[in-house]
């Protein structure tokens, strides 16, 4: 059972659980999920939206840019146990199955699941797509995010999805 929430209303919820970690999924030739702590809440263009980044090299930017949707799945209380994030945040969907550790939840307007065990769900379409120009980064982020060489050419692309559907899965119903 999924209860419609106003994203909103979970504004807080959202941002303190933001930077220990959120999950990122995508759907793409098959379920993949990333650990995220960048991303934003808001409104553009009129429209509700959630803001993610992605790296250049990461498998799901591949499933991203294929298509272009992606769902949000945050804990309610606490943080991603640390098993999550240790798969989640550091093996590449390419080499793992990730939807063997969790449990998904059908989505209701998109094709990308959510997870049970994190039950606050954002389904969200991708509205726009950039990628960052280094040149246009402050040097002090660059020097902290960028600096190493392997990252030169592994920045992030930013993704504005448009939220079609926000709700609390509830668990046995």
């Amino acid at each position: 059972m999924k209860i419609r929430i106003n994203p909103f209303d979970y504004a807080e919820t959202i941002t303190k659980a933001l930077k220990p970690g959120i999950l990122l999924n995508t759907n793409g030739e098959k379920f993949n999920s990333m650990v995220i702590g960048w991303g934003h809440l808001g409104i553009l263009w009129g429209m509700e939206t959630f803001v993610v980044y992605v790296r250049q090299s990461r498998y799901t930017k591949q499933q991203l840019d294929r298509t272009k949707e992606f769902t949000i799945s945050v804990p309610l209380e606490g943080k991603l146990s640390p098993e999550i994030i240790r798969i989640f945040g550091a093996q590449s969907g390419r080499d793992y199955n990730k939807a063997d550790y969790v449990t998904l939840e059908e989505p209701e307007y998109i094709h990308t699941p959510g997870i049970r065990e994190y039950p606050l769900t954002l389904e969200c379409e991708v509205l726009y797509q950039q990628d960052q120009i280094l040149n246009d980064i402050p040097q002090e982020v660059i020097g902290k995010y960028y600096a190493h060489e392997e990252d030169a050419d592994n920045f992030h692309t930013v993704y504005v999805g448009k939220i079609v559907a926000a709700y609390i899965i509830k668990e046995g119903e």
